[in-house]
């Protein structure tokens, strides 16, 4: 298992819409692994592929408390979303230390292949099904911030610019 390199918001490739994966086998399941290590080593809750540069429908989720409980979602697919909306806090791996407001649905149904190839659909509510929303977004090449108002997003894209700007003197 490596660790591999989150991309970091703005860079453009967090914009790419990821392809579904037509089979899924050996390099699928070491990218699966890859990603569950990154994604604990960065004490996150789910990541997806294209936020590691793999332009592919795959998702890694652990919410559990004790993180012993990955979720593997390959080519989801939102099947039924209730009607009850919240804003939660959300923040985002490839936008360190960014928090705000977005609103999601409260419970979903998504239906995806796990890392043995079969199907199932998963009944999420609170902070899985947030956190399932979310990293889909991020399979259509959407970030979080992008739900903000302009002002925030402009104010987020500038202080994430410095960042990387000072980390790389």
């Amino acid at each position: 298992m490596a660790i591999l390199p989150i991309l970091c918001y703005p860079d453009p490739r967090l914009h790419k819409v990821a392809r579904p994966i037509a089979v899924v086998d050996d390099r699928i399941r070491a990218l699966v692994a890859d990603m569950l290590a990154t994604m604990y080593d960065a004490h996150g809750i789910g990541l997806a592929a294209t936020q590691v540069d793999v332009h592919e429908r795959l998702v890694v989720i652990d919410v559990s408390e004790e993180r012993d409980q990955p979720l593997v979602l390959i080519n989801p697919e939102l099947v039924w979303t209730s009607a009850e909306k919240h804003v939660n806090d959300e923040g985002c791996l490839s936008v360190p230390g960014i928090y705000d407001g977005v609103e999601r649905f409260d419970a979903v149904h998504v239906k995806a292949l796990d890392a043995q190839g079969e199907s199932r659909v998963i009944e999420a509510d609170g902070l899985l099904a947030v956190c399932i929303q979310h990293e889909m977004d991020h399979l259509m090449g959407k970030v979080f911030v992008e739900y903000l108002s302009p002002l925030k997003r402009n104010r987020i894209k500038t202080k994430m610019i410095k960042q990387q700007r000072e980390a790389r003197e």
